[in-house]
């Protein structure tokens, strides 16, 4: 199975992100081999769709030799590593979502998008989503690519045998809170021995948390990651693991797959991308899911966007080419080719997104998407929110898995997110 991209996020990174490019200069090295033809594009496995990509270079082939390359491992770590080093930068750089925040402070390595006229475009995209790119100092360095938008993909026939609401209408209606979900769960638990609503607990957490218009750190500077809506996600997450709807299965194992594929796990809260994962890593299930609204609110989780560095010596070209290639067309084609929901609502009307999906039992999936994209809250997304979210996200998985005390759990992940905020400059 395709690595998930939700299996990227790691530990920490926000705390070394946000110092990392400090001692950049501005305008770094040309890239190697640069004449005034080349440009190099960065991008990584999944990140941009290929047939967009193929037609891009094909477009501007008589202009410029555009090289895109797939870069793979941690895409970040390498990016930022070839800026300090300033030499081989691309002139273009896909930046993935999770890791936006930790740019931000470091705008000036990036050109303002602004100056190349951005703002003409702003209307065509998700208001939440462009203001990711937007640094504190109003400049916006990233140009968005996709959104993940969270809805309820579930298998319809387990739902039907557990006697729950299995029709993607009556799924959306019924099962529009969290008392509700774990109710559902219950049922299927108890209809259906040996299913659960859930993989793991951090399912509910993660979900419950991007739900909402806060994260870990404020505009000011302060741990946030004490107050109310991480406490209520925290507690939550603590009535499904009471109710006993996880599974003690992990994330992308050949086990979990195997359950899935089985009918054992036949629930899921996933992004728009999560259906490129089903669809690659699943494909005996065709046919066998349908999506729902998420209860509560819609969710994000994950979308990237697109960068020029300060190393582009025409900046003016390479936002041609990013502008083109995220227009509503090549974004309709980038969730065919790659599950890459568009950020430009357009695209949601497009004929190439009105089709039956046969692995969802026919139904047009951007019917789900397309307004769950639309109603994701607007939240403040600090470049210290990963450093000081993990810690609480370690704790709460010790607690699924480990079956550690709740208030043991609750107590460290505070004590390490203190220490933690001390060394960034956090305060508490």
């Amino acid at each position: 199975m395709r690595l998930s991209r939700r299996g990227l996020l790691r530990a920490g990174l926000g705390g070394t992100a946000a110092t990392a490019l400090g001692g950049l200069a501005t305008g770094c090295a040309v890239p190697t081999g640069s004449t005034g033809r080349n440009m190099v594009l960065w991008y990584w496995d999944g990140g941009l769709g290929d047939t967009v990509v193929k037609k891009t270079e094909a477009r501007y082939d008589s202009t410029v030799d555009l090289q895109a390359i797939k870069i793979g491992g941690y895409y970040r770590s390498k990016l930022i590593t070839t800026m300090t080093g300033r030499a081989r930068i691309p002139d273009i750089a896909g930046l993935k979502g999770e890791d936006m925040a930790s740019y931000l402070p470091n705008s000036d390595q990036f050109v303002d998008l602004r100056t190349l006229g951005a703002d003409k475009y702003k209307s065509q995209y998700l208001a939440w989503k462009w203001e990711q790119g937007t640094a504190d100092d109003g400049s916006m360095i990233a140009f968005p690519i996709d959104c993940g938008p969270v809805a309820h993909l579930y298998q319809y026939e387990v739902f039907r045998k557990a006697g729950l609401p299995y029709e993607p209408d009556d799924v959306t209606k019924e099962l529009n809170t969290w008392e509700k979900y774990f109710a559902a769960g219950a049922q299927l638990k108890k209809r259906l021995p040996g299913t659960f609503l859930l993989t793991d607990i951090n399912g509910v957490f993660d979900n419950v948390v991007n739900q909402g218009t806060k994260r870990y750190v404020d505009k000011d500077r302060h741990f946030i990651g004490d107050q109310e809506h991480v406490r209520d996600a925290w507690a939550l997450s603590l009535e499904a693991k009471r109710q006993g709807l996880l599974s003690s299965l992990v994330t992308g194992t050949p086990d979990q797959i195997s359950a899935t594929v089985d009918g054992k796990l036949p629930s899921q809260l996933g992004a728009s991308w999560a259906t490129y994962d089903l669809k690659s890593g699943m494909a005996k299930t065709k046919g066998k899911w349908r999506i729902a609204q998420m209860p509560v609110r819609p969710a994000n989780n994950g979308g990237s966007f697109l960068s020029i560095t300060k190393a582009c010596r025409e900046p003016e070209r390479a936002f041609e080419i990013i502008t083109w290639m995220m227009n509503a067309a090549n974004q309709a084609q980038g969730y065919i080719d790659a599950g890459l929901f568009p950020s430009t609502p357009a695209a949601y009307d497009l004929k190439q997104l009105r089709a039956p999906d046969p692995f969802f039992g026919g139904q047009i999936t951007t019917d789900i998407f397309g307004p769950a994209a639309q109603r994701i809250a607007v939240a403040y997304n600090s470049p210290y929110d990963i450093a000081l979210g993990q810690p609480i996200k370690d704790e709460i998985k010790n607690v699924g898995v480990l079956g550690k005390d709740p208030k043991k759990a609750w107590s460290d992940a505070m004590s390490k997110c203190r220490r933690i905020a001390k060394h960034l400059g956090v305060s508490y």
